[in-house]
């Protein structure tokens, strides 16, 4: 009987209007302003450090981009004055260390007037199944995000006004916190495509030729050479 009533009760109660948005206006003071815009046309800031898609599929764990076609894409400082590249060959370099290496040229350029560029992302997901484990039984779970560093692919750039060798000592720390080897370039420094340096006059199509040059044949001093089979 009581639930009767309640349920009875509940159509007799006057319900509440639905609340009236107001969208903020620039004219009014800031006592008749109810509610924000629901929009912004300011871009967020995108984390480097993970996919904005997340965790979708299992990644394979894959080599680092070898440029075969002559491609020099990623090796030279584009945004800023100075730059670290990494001289070395298959790393695979996850979101800790690449966010480590970052806060090491913060910290040794706390103070100064400078924009830090990140030429990488960490789009890679790396998973294990734990250590003692039997095989099989799948891939794994999650555990990191990663990036695949191609050879002499840069990561780091800085622009500020800062001395070089100010910028120098920070990415010498940063490489020191970061697996493989590092070098410090500037703006304006050649290309590099693979392991070559395209400088002194060398281009791309050079190094995409042959490296070894044959003579022509010599037709009538190799057919003089033959024994003969007839007598003249």
């Amino acid at each position: 009987m009581k639930l009767r009533t309640a349920w009875a009760m509940s159509f007799l109660t006057p319900r509440k209007p639905a609340p009236t948005l107001h969208f903020r206006c620039p004219f009014l003071p800031c006592t008749q302003r109810t509610a924000a815009r629901s929009f912004t046309t300011t871009p967020q800031p995108q984390n480097w450090l993970a996919p904005r898609r997340g965790h979708t599929q299992k990644n394979r764990k894959g080599r680092p981009r070898v440029p075969t076609g002559g491609s020099t894409r990623g090796t030279t400082v584009v945004f800023g004055d100075w730059g670290l590249r990494m001289r070395d060959h298959d790393r695979r370099v996850s979101a800790a260390q690449l966010n480590l290496g970052a806060e090491t040229i913060k910290r040794r350029l706390r103070g100064q007037k400078y924009r830090l560029y990140t030429r990488v992302c960490a789009n890679i997901g790396v998973y294990t199944s734990g250590n003692e484990m039997r095989m099989g039984k799948g891939k794994g779970s999650f555990d990191h995000w990663a990036s695949r560093v191609a050879v002499n692919k840069v990561l780091f750039e800085i622009k500020g006004e800062l001395h070089e060798e100010i910028v120098r000592d920070a990415f010498r720390l940063a490489g020191n916190k970061m697996p493989g080897l590092y070098e410090f370039v500037r703006r304006g420094d050649p290309p590099m495509m693979g392991m070559t340096k395209l400088e002194n006059g060398l281009t791309r199509e050079e190094v995409m030729r042959p490296r070894m040059k044959l003579p022509p044949p010599a037709l009538p001093v190799s057919a003089g050479r033959l024994p003969a089979t007839t007598s003249p």
